[in-house]
């Protein structure tokens, strides 16, 4: 049964914190591994997602720092960061509605970060798609 792009979300955010574990413990680990343990079934947009989270991380980084009022993307929890990037590597890279980037990383934030983290992820988002509308 396929499975829809929000459970292929959430897929994308496991993937992406485990990695940044792995990233912060100096940890060797090879992408692909990664992508299968946690999707068997081979899905183009996972790829996508974290593959182009990886080779943004630095631009998506740094956008979300200048958003951060007084915080940097490393003082949040490692799953924060994993919704935060793919929210904005949506947002900034590919061609899903803006509306619909926001609204599944938010959906992703209620479920797995505290209240203020959301709103966190939330105005972040939303100030970066108005910079972007303008």
């Amino acid at each position: 049964m396929a499975e829809n792009r929000s459970e292929l979300r959430r897929k994308c955010m496991t993937i992406l914190y485990q990695m940044t574990v792995y990233d912060k413990s100096h940890m060797k680990y090879n992408v692909d591994e990664v992508i299968s343990e946690v999707c068997p079934i081979e899905s183009e947009f996972v790829k996508e997602v974290v593959y182009g989270v990886l080779t943004y991380k630095n631009e998506i980084d740094n956008v979300a720092n200048k958003y951060l009022d007084g915080w940097k993307i490393d003082r949040l929890g490692n799953t924060d960061i994993a919704i935060l990037r793919m929210g904005l590597f949506e947002l900034l890279y590919t061609n899903t509605p803006s509306v619909v980037a926001i609204n599944e990383a938010v959906e992703l934030a209620k479920k797995y970060s505290d209240d203020s983290v959301r709103k966190m992820i939330n105005g972040v988002l939303d100030k970066v798609y108005h910079e972007k509308e303008n």
